[in-house]
């Protein structure tokens, strides 16, 4: 087959290795084709992000919605306080596994092949954004474009958090006196779709204006929400004293006595694990829902580029963020116990409103308690948001680097931020002009960018979501969007993700070096941690029980039947696992349009690599080329052009 590549892969082609030297990179860059290249540099080293926002990435969205209102649900299904509560170290335990699981895959791939500056090659690990897309790509080479193709149509739809938008506008309608409940009304869906649209675009528009400016905001955010939790932990805990914050008044659903005395009445270690629930599905879907409040750690895996060194920092901040989360959470749900009667929950209850309802509200009447907390629960889906918005368009840039999208390079390109074109314009120094694609690599004034595009294409599929469940009542609509998102993004994703890397260690084992040769390429310059492969093993049974639990039907009086949920139980599941096949139908189609235009598409992606510390690669650039050639020998002779930036077996 002839072969249409640059005189750049041909060189590497020639040479054996898989990554630019920097005079190949300044020839590229010369030689640029618009059409059919990009070339992507990571952001300059004033604009890394540094150990701080990882902590603040992993609180702000772990910090979300669900921890104000699941803990009802766990311990409705659960049917004890004590149980509750082991279901939620489980879920921590586990959750800190995951952690791990992704810090393995992460930070070891993808694999290159590099010639250093003495001229040896080696096989060196410089790990980029993209999260889950590299690890599933990096297992499943074959056939070409199925793995991005399943993974990226599923996150292109489901990869947005219009659940949260949701939540905000439900809580919103709250604060200011709107009941989200009153069928009279409408449940106030005008109102609540309006804000979720509103918050969607805001947290679009900050992203797209400002880069920095928005990573200033969610760290901001995450010190605030995580203020918050610790404060409403404490205030449980000055209630449980019995001299301050007592109810005074009667409410409709328990008394001040009642509340005084939850305490001692809900920590009775001779009543604390009594339930007279023996659904065995309610249990099953408690676990699942702290499961989903608990597994929010993956966002800086989703940005990794632009963090500096990140093999020394995640190792050490992500477990510490996820650990001391967990603990806080554990903590929280001992702090509404010590406040809310268990015979007041309900698989509805929003437990956090309904805590400062019966800490600050003089009776049934006063709802001033009640809304303040619905306010910091509206803070705190905002936060999410605004990380997810940030994070989840860098990954469908990195999806659509792999060509699989109509326009690909368009969503592709990263633009200089508005904010930086104009603050180049008001500062007198020519070096924070530079728009040159290479500026950034050369001086710390290259002016910071986004992808606009990326952004673009989150939103409206965000949008689109919100639109789409728009018939249906607030608090479901909140619901089926969280579970959709959860067992897509949460269940598939993590089952496919800790079954690849039990694999790649089984491999490892049994084949050595004939084989993928996993544990030594990955304990040369990736990462694996001491617990190898309990982590693997622990997260990837925890996912499997999710993958398929959601599928069991609870009971008739279930906090999770269809009559307190909204929907059926076998929906969300479902409709997740649609998405999976519309990936595979993605990709038949696509292969239908390279039969028909008798053309193979070919997409290299070749890293300009440095070594930054000890042992430690990081991807500076890279260049990205698509291009449509002649299929003269089936699919088989196109295999070199499309990997020519492959990833070392």
């Amino acid at each position: 087959m002839e072969k249409f590549v640059t005189s750049v892969h041909k060189e590497l082609e020639d040479h054996g290795v898989d990554s630019l030297t920097r005079e190949e990179l300044d020839k590229a860059n010369k030689d640029y084709d618009e059409h059919k290249q990009r070339i992507e540099v990571a952001p300059s080293e004033s604009q890394m992000l540094g150990p701080f926002t990882v902590v603040c990435m992993v609180i702000n969205r772990t910090i979300g919605s669900g921890i104000w209102t699941v803990p009802s649900q766990v311990l409705v299904g659960s049917g004890s306080i004590g149980g509750s509560l082991l279901i939620w170290t489980a879920s921590g335990l586990i959750a800190i596994c995951g952690a791990l699981c992704f810090l393995e895959m992460g930070l070891s791939i993808p694999f290159y092949r590099i010639k250093d500056r003495n001229g040896f090659e080696r096989d060196v690990s410089a790990p980029r954004s993209g999260g889950e897309k590299n690890y599933l790509e990096y297992v499943f080479k074959k056939p070409k474009f199925l793995a991005t193709c399943i993974y990226g149509i599923m996150f292109i739809i489901l990869g947005n958090v219009p659940g949260n938008a949701v939540a905000f506008g439900i809580y919103s309608a709250i604060v200011v006196g709107k009941d989200p409940t009153d069928p009279e009304r409408n449940y106030e869906k005008g109102f609540v779709t309006g804000m979720a649209i509103l918050t969607l675009s805001i947290c679009s528009g900050v992203h797209v204006f400002t880069r920095r400016g928005g990573i200033l905001l969610n760290n901001l955010i995450s010190v605030i929400k995580l203020t918050i939790l610790v404060v409403v932990v404490a205030l449980g805990f000055i209630h449980a004293g019995g001299k301050y914050l007592q109810a005074t008044g009667n409410f409709a659903d328990t008394t001040a006595a009642e509340i005084n005395n939850a305490t001692a009445s809900n920590f009775d270690a001779q009543t604390s694990f009594q339930t007279t629930n023996h659904d065995i599905t309610s249990y099953v879907d408690s676990f699942v829902f702290a499961l989903f409040c608990c597994i929010k750690f993956e966002q800086p895996f989703y940005a990794l580029s632009e963090f500096s060194h990140p093999r020394k920092i995640f190792p050490i901040y992500i477990p510490s963020a996820v650990g001391c989360l967990m603990t806080l959470y554990i903590l929280l749900n001992v702090s509404y116990h010590c406040v809310i009667p268990k015979e007041a929950y309900a698989g509805d209850t929003l437990v956090a409103t309904t805590f400062f309802h019966y800490l600050f509200d003089s009776g049934e009447d006063s709802q001033n308690g009640y809304r303040a907390m619905a306010g910091l629960a509206a803070f705190s889906c905002f936060g999410n948001v605004i990380i997810m918005t940030f994070t989840a368009a860098r990954v469908k840039q990195e999806i659509a680097k792999q060509g699989i999208l109509p326009y690909s390079l368009f969503f592709a390109s990263g633009h200089t931020t508005p904010w930086a074109w104009l603050k180049s314009r008001a500062v007198s120094n020519p070096r924070s002009a530079s728009t040159d694609r290479l500026g950034g690599l050369d001086h710390e004034y290259y002016m910071e960018k986004t992808p606009m595009a990326a952004f673009g294409l989150h939103w409206l599929s965000s949008i689109v979501l919100v639109l789409v469940t728009i018939g249906l009542k607030p608090e479901t609509q909140y619901n089926f969007l969280l579970e959709v998102y959860s067992y897509a993004l949460i269940s598939i994703l993590g089952f496919l993700v800790s079954g690849s890397l039990l694999y790649l260690k089984l491999d490892s084992f049994f084949r050595g070096e004939s084989g993928r040769n996993w544990t030594a390429k990955a304990g040369s310059t990736g990462f694996i941690p001491r617990i190898s492969p309990f982590h693997a093993i622990i997260y990837f049974a925890a996912s499997s029980f999710m993958l398929f639990a959601s599928f069991v039907k609870p009971g008739r009086d279930s906090a999770f039947a269809p009559s307190n949920l909204g929907f059926p139980w076998f929906v969300t599941p479902t409709v997740a696992l649609s998405c999976l096949l519309l990936g595979v139908g993605w990709w038949f189609g696509l292969k239908s349009v390279e039969w028909n235009r008798r053309r193979k598409l070919v997409v290299s992606r070749t890293p300009y690599i440095e070594k930054v510390g000890e042992g430690e690669y990081v991807q500076e650039a890279e260049l990205v080329e698509h291009e449509w050639i002649p299929d003269t020998h089936g699919d088989s002779g196109s295999e070199r052009g499309n990997s020519i930036a492959r990833a070392c077996d």
